[in-house]
């Protein structure tokens, strides 16, 4: 282990990033030390308001990346998120990290100046926690972190890769791992809140591939989380999300030889909802493991002749057999009204759910030189335990049919299938609790420049029209600041563990974002 410089509870505030340990990786595979604060700083115990000129300037140059404050020309840029309804966040500064040891002077500087602390991984925190805007704060900015190595079958990734670069380097080389379809998501983020997407029923959670991870915890040691060491905080950080437990500067995946998939994409007319919604619940949980599927009702704006029911499915088996595996489904259902078929290797697929399968890798990013567009959204999350009736059913598409004189661009609901190799493992294997689960859902709405409140009004309306339905349970990686006892929500039975490894680890609560457990 290596000793990093440490300072006082006192002043440090995490604001946290992605509902997640805030994650950053070194470029360097050694164990970094951190460039020392310089003297002379008013010390956290004296009620500083602030470093002052001078000692912003001397953190800038205790550092190997860039210190950028709002009088900076890239400050407008650096300080973004990935959601624009957060533009109007204005950190204090953003520190934009070039190694570990920057995360830890970064940290240190914090701490003896009594600033509050957000750190951003990808950026895509859904409440805005990782933009430092409320209360103010030094942002730790781990994006440019992104180094992804591969030696054989074993992916070491910075947890500032954003997905596109890691499909890309280590689907060019033949192999795989499971993770979302959002190109601009930070591993870290993922990773440490669990981890669903389009393979997750075929090869688990992303959190389920991670084999180690180096974490530099409040008592300011670097550690290696692995079965064999630190396996409390190993477990605690394979879902338990947070920002509460330490910041992991590394990642080591397992990964699986890359598969061919088989894409399908089916649509209805909302007529038909009742029907499919009551047959895909009943089917997509419990379909061979190598059968993902989303089933998506949405509406709003982009849709003037109502809203619209669409599957998108991924199946890693024969392409021959891809038929009868939706019978399950096809056979208790309309005919859908339109069905494409693709069929791509494992990069080119991701890729393409990515929205990137035309442009260079390197513009699969919204920031400068992009091709991609940022879109201004509200959203939240359930996880579906329970198979909805005919009057759940109702409810839903009530709530979808909303979304047509919302004024919101589009909004609705998604459900996610789990089941296949999610149950592998037990709840209490890992911090990640919802292995029984049937899918998890996510409630959406994008919406034109203004306010968000419609779109949080219509979200957490639709979350608050199925609680009598799927109860309270909730995705940590889907944070929503408004969840009643969010602990149970996220965490189930876990919730007392994981406050057992907190204060193992964090006794004095060094690294505080809002929703601690």
């Amino acid at each position: 282990m290596v000793v990093v410089r440490t300072y006082t509870r006192r002043g440090l505030l995490v604001v946290g990033a992605l509902g997640a340990v805030s994650a950053c990786t070194s470029e360097d595979p050694t164990s970094p030390q951190p460039r020392p604060t310089p003297s002379g700083s008013t010390s956290s115990t004296s009620g500083s308001t602030g470093p002052g000129r001078a000692g912003w300037a001397q953190l800038r140059r205790s550092v190997s990346g860039s210190l950028v404050r709002p009088a900076d020309p890239t400050y407008d840029q650096v300080r973004l998120l990935e959601n624009p309804r957060y533009d109007g966040q204005r950190p204090l500064a953003v520190l934009v990290v070039a190694s570990a040891a920057d995360v830890a002077t970064g940290l240190s500087f914090a701490q003896e100046h009594d600033l509050p602390i957000a750190i951003r991984s990808g950026g895509h925190s859904y409440p805005g926690w990782s933009g430092g805007g409320s209360p103010r704060a030094l942002v730790i900015d781990c994006r440019p972190l992104a180094q992804v190595r591969l030696e054989g079958s074993t992916a070491t990734i910075g947890a500032g890769a954003a997905l596109a670069r890691v499909y890309d380097a280590i689907g060019s080389r033949g192999r795989a791992v499971a993770g979302g379809s959002c190109a601009t998501v930070g591993i870290g983020g993922l990773a440490l809140g669990g981890g669903v997407g389009v393979l997750t029923r075929a090869m688990g959670l992303t959190c389920d591939a991670v084999t180690s991870m180096r974490v530099v915890t409040a008592d300011g040691r670097v550690r290696t989380a692995s079965a064999d060491e630190e396996p409390d905080l190993y477990w605690a950080l394979r879902g338990g999300g947070g920002g509460h437990l330490g910041v992991v500067t590394s990642f080591d995946l397992g990964t699986a030889p890359a598969p061919t998939l088989h894409t399908v994409y089916l649509q209805w007319p909302i007529s038909a909802a009742p029907r499919v919604i009551e047959a895909w619940q009943q089917w997509a949980p419990g379909a061979d493991e190598r059968l993902w599927s989303t089933l998506k009702a949405l509406g709003g704006g982009r849709h003037p002749d109502g809203p619209i029911l669409l599957l998108s499915g991924t199946w890693t088996g024969p392409a021959a057999a891809l038929d009868a595996q939706l019978a399950g489904l096809l056979d208790h259902v309309p005919a859908p009204a339109v069905r494409a078929d693709h069929t791509r290797g494992y990069l080119d697929a991701m890729l393409s759910y990515a929205g990137c399968a035309s442009i260079p890798v390197d513009r699969c990013t919204t920031g400068p030189g992009g091709s991609l567009t940022r879109e201004a959204f509200g959203a939240t999350s359930h996880v579906m335990y329970d198979e909805l009736g005919p009057s759940g059913i109702g409810d839903l598409l009530d709530r979808v049919d909303a979304a047509q004189s919302s004024g919101l661009l589009e909004a609705g609901i998604s459900l996610d299938a789990l089941g296949g190799r999610v149950r592998d493992l037990a709840p209490g294997d890992t911090a990640f609790v919802h292995r029984d689960a049937l899918a998890t859902v996510q409630y959406t709405a994008t919406f034109p420049p203004g306010t968000p409140g419609a779109a949080d009004r219509y979200v957490r309306g639709f979350r608050a029209a199925m609680l009598p339905h799927w109860g309270n349970h909730a995705y940590v990686n889907y944070a929503d600041p408004t969840i009643r006892d969010y602990r149970t929500a996220y965490f189930g039975a876990n919730a007392e563990r994981l406050a057992q490894v907190r204060s193992a680890y964090d006794p004095d609560h060094v690294f505080s974002q809002p929703q601690d457990f």
